[in-house]
């Protein structure tokens, strides 16, 4: 098994461990944000206690004051200096108040008189800022014996008391202040762990610290992102402050003439998360640990897996270079072991099949001698000892004759026994002649061939005559006797080629010569190759035809003598070779039908025909179309079924057609001819027999043929207003046609004078370059639109009289 990620034992290695790997990292990532969740909660549960305390304490500072100044609003020697009113007596209120107020710190201590007037202060200056704001809270401090309240001033944040004096009426009220700022934020540190940063806004909206338990530049940089954030309030919000992640809430403390003070509690995000991450690391210790355990146990399990099948593999090439005696661990009980044991049984078939394949792939299995491929290893070491001794070696090559028409006639079971004697009598005849080093083999069907190791070319073709004459006795099986022949021929190393399969082809180029010559035995001469050459050239051409879409479909209208109505057209192929242009069918058709290639040819021509017929009957014209069957075409069984599928794929009846044969056609086999017509003729298709009066078939099996329609050979219609021989024919054959029941369809008319005489002799139909040439299918509908028929049909009698008079 091949080392790297496609093998199996990677695969399965890297995809368990990439599932765990997922698995613990998702884990991980559910911990993780369940870790920054908790602590967000907490977080957010301190800082909204943070609110709470950061209030208490500002109302214990609140309470400090009012106690205080409640203790000098009742000071018997206040409350007589206040009533006395003295000028005297302004210095002892002054310094009650200075007193008063350090003693509960306070930044700022006045007095308002009676008249709501600031009559003595510690602070001018902030007793002045403060006066809009006291005069506001002097009805509440009066009502309910104090009140307190948020001041800015210089935009810094105060926490204001104002007490009322009375005796007992209210003479006057003392006004305490108390700053908020660093001391209240460290405060605030001390008792909840919070920072905390005072802070006021002013009217523009800009952000001024206060007092932060944050040095300097971190408490700026506080402000700065809170400035930085939208201008609507924000109560919720994170800062990054000394490289560290804060969670962060703003509470609002009081506003004062549009300005606003408020402090900014803020809790450590990495403080708060301290323990869950020493938590987290534990855990990717653990999945980590979990992780190479995991991977451990899934490479021990993958090998156990792998290396067995790595094991059968490397059995399997042994195999493929034929070793079958390597060894197969069977022993283990799971379904690995089962793949094992069956992959044992297959080599031992495979090792017995191989056995049987090598015979059959090198041994005849009808008669037992060499076949094609076993000839040419026996003929190739024959060339190699040639070689080596300077000698020569010859081939003989046969192919017999009129075996196709005992095989079809006497079925395929006689013809074998027929093959086995013939191979019998050319083994009897080498061992006669005392030719031990000679083999003679079959290469296939009822092709021979005799390999003549150490001989000459006279030996090679006294061997030739002795074949020939030993196939010429006549053959006996089962109370038949048969005759039959053979072509040969013979080539050589040196003289022809010094290859195996090059000396084969040879001798086959020169067989072929001597069947076509009926000359029994021929040597091979390059003069044939290059005829071979010329018709394989022809043959790639015809193929690549097709292929390239070279063919073109011509059609020749037929056409009713008496009425000039159009009927039915005759499909015709044209060839537009690419560089040699238009090839005329008589090129090309013969070849064709010698080939086989021919059979190919009618099935576009079918195919194209039906096409153009579909075209047509959707413009509304309904012509029948004759197609021109081969000799190939008529012995072959499945046509009918081929025949079928065209007219179901094209939705055609099969009246859309008309197939046409001509009398040689039938006449090559009579008894598959007639069974071919007669499963046509029973799909409903019109036959016709073309070139009538040109063949040699008798009337009484013509007679016997499914057919509907004879046509007239060209040959004698085309000068018939000049022959009377040919008239006389041609009248014999319409007379001949229509008394069998039969159509008859003239072509070859290339005047008026023929087609009038032709009318009046009876004939139904005609064809000819007097009505149209052969024209492209695709401009038949045009020609249609123009056609009109010669006038005065069908002709007066007396014009065919003056023919037939002569």
């Amino acid at each position: 098994m091949r080392v790297g990620f496609r093998s199996l034992e990677s695969r399965i290695v890297t995809l368990f461990l990439v599932l765990i790997v997922v698995l613990q990292v998702i884990g991980l990532l559910v911990i993780q944000r369940g870790i920054d969740n908790n602590a967000r909660q907490a977080i957010a549960g301190e800082l909204s206690n943070g609110a709470k305390v950061f209030g208490r304490l500002l109302d214990q500072n609140a309470q400090s004051l009012r106690f205080g100044a409640r203790l000098l609003a009742r000071d018997t020697a206040f409350l007589a200096a206040i009533g006395n009113n003295d000028e005297g007596d302004r210095a002892t209120i002054e310094s009650a108040l200075a007193n008063s107020g350090r003693r509960i710190k306070a930044s700022m201590t006045m007095l308002v008189n009676s008249e709501r007037k600031i009559s003595v202060s510690t602070n001018a200056a902030q007793a002045g800022a403060l006066e809009k704001i006291v005069d506001g809270m002097l009805d509440a401090a009066e009502a309910a014996d104090g009140a307190n309240g948020i001041a800015i001033v210089e935009r810094r944040p105060y926490q204001v008391v104002v007490m009322p004096v009375k005796a007992p009426i209210t003479i006057g009220w003392i006004v305490m202040t108390f700053p908020i700022d660093r001391q209240l934020a460290t405060e605030m540190r001390e008792v909840t762990s919070l920072h905390a940063t005072i802070a006021t806004r002013d009217k523009a909206g800009r952000w001024l610290p206060a007092g932060s338990t944050f040095l300097a530049p971190s408490a700026q940089a506080v402000i700065e992102q809170l400035q930085a954030m939208p201008a609507r309030d924000v109560t919720a919000f994170d800062l990054d402050v000394e490289e560290s992640r804060y969670s962060a809430r703003l509470l609002r403390i009081g506003e004062d003439d549009g300005q606003f003070a408020g402090v900014i509690l803020a809790r450590s995000i990495d403080e708060a998360t301290a323990e869950y991450r020493r938590l987290e690391r534990w855990l990717i210790l653990l999945t980590l640990g979990g992780i190479v355990i995991s991977t451990i146990a899934i490479v021990i399990t993958a090998k156990r897996i792998a290396q067995p099948i790595s094991e059968l593999a490397a059995t399997a090439r042994r195999l493929e270079q034929g070793d079958y005696k390597g060894e197969i661990d069977t022993r283990r009980g799971d379904e690995i072991g089962a793949l094992a044991g069956a992959f044992d049984a297959m080599r031992d078939a495979i090792a017995r099949r191989e056995q049987e394949v090598r015979r059959l792939a090198y041994w005849d299995t009808l008669t037992n001698l060499p076949n094609r491929a076993q000839f040419l290893v026996l003929l190739n070491d024959a060339l190699q000892d040639a070689r080596r001794r300077e000698e020569a070696v010859f081939v003989l090559m046969m192919d017999l004759d009129r075996f196709k028409h005992v095989n079809d006639v006497m079925g395929h079971s006689f013809g074998d026994a027929l093959l086995r004697q013939v191979a019998a009598r050319l083994q009897l005849l080498l061992v006669n002649r005392l030719q031990s080093s000679a083999q003679v083999a079959r290469l296939g069907g009822d092709e021979f061939a005799v390999l003549l190791p150490a001989s000459d070319l006279d030996a090679a073709q006294r061997m030739a005559g002795e074949i020939l004459q030993t196939l010429e006795a006549p053959l006996s099986l089962d109370d038949q006797t048969v005759d039959i022949g053979a072509g040969l021929g013979i080539a050589g190393y040196p003289a022809h080629g010094d290859d195996g399969e090059a000396l084969l082809s040879m001798a086959e180029v020169a067989m072929y010569a001597a069947k076509t010559r009926n000359d029994g035995a021929v040597v091979y001469d390059v003069a044939m190759d290059q005829s071979s050459a010329k018709s394989l050239s022809l043959l790639t051409e015809l193929r690549n035809a097709i292929e390239r879409n070279e063919f073109r479909l011509f059609v020749q209208p037929k056409i009713m003598l008496d009425t000039g109505q159009v009927v039915g057209m005759e499909a015709l192929v044209r060839w537009v070779h690419p560089e040699r242009g238009n090839v005329f069918p008589d090129e090309f058709i013969p070849f064709a039908e010698q080939t086989g290639f021919i059979r190919l040819l009618t099935r576009w021509v079918m195919e194209k025909s039906a096409q153009l017929c579909q075209q047509l009957a959707a413009q509304g014209h309904h012509l029948k179309v004759s197609v021109n069957l081969s000799t190939r075409d008529l012995l072959d069984q499945d046509l009918p079924v081929k025949f079928a599928d065209l007219l179901a794929r094209h939705r055609l009846s099969p009246a859309s057609f008309c197939l046409e044969i001509t009398e040689s056609a039938i006449m090559d086999d009579p008894v598959r001819a007639q069974t071919t017509l007669e499963r046509l003729s029973h799909m409903g298709v019109d036959l016709s027999i073309d070139d009538f009066g040109t063949g040699y078939s008798s009337l009484a099996y013509l007679k016997r043929l499914p057919v509907n329609e004879l046509k007239i050979d060209k040959s004698f219609v085309l000068n018939m207003e000049n022959d009377e021989g040919d008239t006389k024919i041609v009248r014999s054959t319409i007379d001949l046609g229509h008394n069998m029941g039969l159509r008859v369809v003239a072509e070859g008319i290339e005047s008026e004078a023929v087609w009038r005489l032709l009318a009046e002799l009876g004939c139904d139909q005609g064809q000819g370059y007097f009505m149209s040439r052969p024209i492209p299918g695709d401009q038949l509908v045009a020609w249609l639109a123009t056609w009109q028929a010669p006038i005065a049909v069908p002709v007066a009698a007396p014009f065919a009289a003056a023919y037939l008079a002569e």
